[in-house]
């Protein structure tokens, strides 16, 4: 018998799924902490077994790879996929903060100090084109803002949003645009694709 459960599952065929995450949504099926938020499965009837791959927290939207594969899930966690954000920062950004992000700043995490690995970290040109978020931003009459790209390869607890704080530039908006050779472009918030692999290579 349980042979036999090891061939099945062995031959089992994985479905994965690439996902717009919505603001207010958390990156999971259940709320243990039994708080009023909105989960993933209320934008699409998973199959069972089901898990995100890495996580966006309420507040940050955009790419979220989504598979019934453990293994790959690891995989795309690690170190050796890229991941980028266009994140909306509060203030005109300075030549030296972005200088500090690149090299790694000291951040907050499980109650220990840690510094963040050296990223890329770039002024955007033009604003990039979101569509307008569920609750608003503040606009530029109350001040300044910069849109810039991070792309790292770790990913700690709202590390993001964290780096930025400790440049002085604290986080408007968080949007993940790509995870290795996958891109958010063209997925309206909430909009759920299913595929049949993961092309992250």
């Amino acid at each position: 018998m349980v042979f036999l459960f090891a061939i099945e599952m062995k031959d089992r065929i994985h479905q994965h799924f690439i996902i717009n995450k919505p603001f207010g949504f958390i990156s999971q099926f259940v709320n243990n902490k039994n708080r009023k938020k909105k989960l993933l499965g209320e934008l699409y009837e998973f199959p069972e077994g089901t898990m995100s791959i890495g996580r966006l927290d309420a507040k940050s939207e955009g790419l979220l790879l989504l598979t019934t594969d453990g293994k790959l899930s690891d995989t795309i966690c690690s170190s050796k996929v890229e991941k980028e954000y266009y994140v909306q920062v509060d203030g005109e950004i300075t030549q030296k903060a972005l200088e500090d992000l690149c090299k790694g700043v000291e951040i907050g995490f499980d109650g220990k100090r840690y510094v963040t690995k050296s990223c890329l970290t770039v002024v955007l040109k033009e604003a990039p084109h979101f569509e307008e978020r569920s609750k608003k931003i503040r606009d530029e009459r109350h001040g300044k803002t910069t849109w810039i790209s991070i792309t790292i390869n770790e990913g700690k607890f709202r590390q993001v949003r964290k780096m930025t704080a400790a440049v002085g530039f604290p986080t408007l908006r968080l949007v993940r645009v790509r995870i290795g050779a996958i891109y958010l472009q063209g997925l309206k918030p909430g909009q759920v694709v299913p595929v049949s692999e993961l092309n992250y290579n």
